[in-house]
């Protein structure tokens, strides 16, 4: 089984299409969109715009192409919008929203598990933020702090108090359903861990989470896959690492977010990776 792994595309139309004739060209059978799917320039009120409108045209043709397609919103993209999301991806047989649900290609074995909540990140839109563990510090916040409501925008006056009423990543890791084999498990966790290089900001800091490395080494999935952390690959040299026998692959995205994309190829049988960075106009 091969699979094409993107992530953070951030509802640019060219980076889908070029995804979808790398999956076609390359016989691809599963692409997996890893998060922060939705535009996320403009009033972000309107995302669902773009779910009604392109996402389920593009989701019609990989269902029609005979593709797999795994995927779920991130942090960038309004919680308001996870219903008529849902709905989208329910109309197409090879579609799954895979945030904390599980689903298994029975001809193949593997299993494959989301999860789209995130560590509490400086910036003001709040939807999946979470503290890490019950002893996270905050970090220093970058203007107001609000959640999307169908009716505009909440402001959270108290921060701080308002996340410590929130599960935590480390709850919300505990709680996803199982798999039947973890040897065949494949997560899909927005978030990348700490400790790997993998979560490095273009600052220097290191912003993975702890509760989700520990998940992994405790657990031992075949794979995991992350994003979040566009620029991390480039300012770490690292855009996969093992931890224990896990693979964990977060592949970024560019800086030049409109001219460049980046994707993973994976090969599950021969277990091989390769990651590659194509230019918009190649």
């Amino acid at each position: 089984m091969k699979l094409l792994l993107a992530t953070d595309i951030h509802g640019i139309k060219w980076k889908y299409e070029r995804v979808f004739h790398e999956a076609i060209s390359l016989n691809i059978d599963m692409i997996i969109n890893g998060g922060d799917m939705l535009p996320f320039k403009g009033n972000l009120l309107y995302q669902d715009k773009f779910i009604t409108g392109f996402l389920d045209d593009y989701f019609s043709k990989c269902n029609s192409s005979g593709l797999y397609l795994a995927c779920q919103l991130g942090n960038d993209d309004c919680i308001i919008f996870d219903e008529i999301f849902q709905e989208i991806c329910d109309k197409y047989s090879h579609v799954f929203n895979v945030a904390q649900k599980r689903f298994q290609i029975k001809d193949h074995g593997y299993e494959f598990i989301g999860m789209n909540w995130v560590t509490d990140l400086p910036f003001g839109l709040k939807d999946r933020a979470r503290m890490d563990n019950r002893d996270f510090t905050l970090p220093k916040q970058i203007g107001k702090q609000y959640i999307s409501n169908p009716n505009g925008w909440i402001k959270i006056e108290d921060w701080s108090s308002y996340i410590k009423t929130l599960p935590t990543i480390e709850e919300e890791m505990n709680q996803l359903i199982k798999p039947d084999n973890m040897k065949k498990a494949i997560y899909i966790i927005h978030v990348p861990p700490s400790n790997l290089g993998l979560d490095v900001c273009h600052d220097g800091r290191k912003v993975g989470s702890i509760a989700v490395y520990e998940f992994l080494k405790r657990n031992q999935p075949l794979i995991s896959f992350h994003g979040h952390i566009h620029e991390s690959p480039e300012v770490s040299g690292r855009w996969n690492s093992k931890l224990g026998k896990t693979i964990c692959v977060q592949p970024g995205q560019s800086h030049q977010h409109e001219n460049h994309l980046i994707y993973v190829i994976i090969d599950l049988e021969t277990m091989n990776f390769r990651r590659f960075k194509v230019n918009k106009e190649d």
